[in-house]
């Protein structure tokens, strides 16, 4: 991608833009909470933000509470 400096013009190749995506496997998210029993201690182990993990199992359709509690996927009566 080329962009162009708004100080002196000149056109500069860029090869990326911001941050590379992490792509951990929602599996190890899940161990990691599971594991840890906190957000903040599972993002830590994980290296990535607390806002990284509650996004990604929204995106999966899953809450945090339920990975830690260890209720199944669907199973509202919590068995």
């Amino acid at each position: 991608m080329k962009v162009q400096c708004p100080h002196c013009g000149e056109t500069v190749l860029v090869n990326t833009l911001g941050r590379r995506p992490l792509n951990i496997p929602v599996i190890k998210v899940c161990d990691a909470l599971q594991l840890n029993h906190s957000v903040t201690a599972a993002a830590t182990k994980l290296g990535c933000s607390r806002g990284y993990i509650y996004t990604y199992l929204k995106a999966h359709g899953l809450k945090p509470e339920e990975i830690i509690k260890g209720y199944k996927a669907g199973n509202t009566r919590g068995e």
